[in-house]
């Protein structure tokens, strides 16, 4: 049986080791980022989600990783986020929000830091927190839709959605320059305050996330019809903003 680790830190030798002898002078950097960096690593429930960055003749040997990634997928290491230099500069302008957050909580493991340069124009945040906001209201209607009415299926529903709206209130915060809090319970409250929204029914679903609420299925249809509107509103709030 494979070996879950009980902190990050007592793989990073192994995981280094594996890579190195697969990529050698082609691994640029392993990079660990998300709740493994951030204090947040439940062993047994928490994936580890490594960022590696390769050279360009690195990537294109990316077949001779398959038989590492499988045998790591086993131990709670999520399949790593391979990308070269010239693809992580040139993917700002696209998906900053992803990388804002994964800048935020991140260690270095091995090689180059090459997080710490990056830098986020205002204005790339703001369309793609648009763009993910009203995808992802369109996600909350469907999977709405697709639950039957079944207060167990909404709770899941709200589970799986909930990190991604606390990742987004989190780019928020950085367009008023705002310090981004560690706690989700703190970014969503930090958000409300910054741009003026109720933030009550997303405090609910993170409780309802967490398993620590004792809302009824009545109270919990409630909160979803409202999380639907509270999105929809968040919608227009970004449509009209200027950067």
């Amino acid at each position: 049986m494979a070996k879950i680790p009980k902190t990050p830190e007592e793989i990073f030798p192994e995981i280094t080791a594996d890579f190195q002898k697969i990529f050698g002078e082609d691994l640029v950097s392993i990079i660990l980022y998300g709740s493994g960096a951030g204090g947040d690593y439940v062993p047994g429930k928490s994936d580890l989600n490594f960022l590696i960055t390769l050279t360009d003749r690195g990537i294109e040997g990316l077949d001779r990783a398959l038989e590492t990634v499988g045998r790591w997928r086993k131990r709670n290491v999520a399949i790593p986020l391979f990308m070269t230099r010239a693809y992580l500069t040139g993917s700002l302008d696209a998906y900053p929000v992803e990388f804002l957050n994964m800048k935020r909580h991140y260690k270095v493991v091995s090689g180059e830091d090459v997080l710490a340069p990056l830098a986020f124009a205002p204005q790339h945040i703001r369309l793609q927190l648009e763009r993910e906001l009203r995808g992802k209201l369109l996600h909350l209607r469907s999977g709405y839709l697709a639950t039957g009415g079944s207060p167990r299926k909404i709770r899941e529903l709200i589970r799986v959605s909930l990190t991604a709206f606390v990742s987004l209130f989190s780019a928020l915060l950085y367009l008023k320059s705002v310090e981004i809090p560690k706690g989700k319970r703190d970014v969503i409250t930090a958000a409300g305050v910054a741009f003026g929204f109720d933030t009550a029914v997303f405090l609910k679903c993170e409780e309802i996330r967490r398993k620590t609420d004792r809302f009824s299925s009545a109270e919990v249809q409630a909160i979803f019809r409202d999380y639907m509107k509270k999105v929809g509103r968040l919608c227009g709030m970004i449509d009209k903003m200027e950067v």
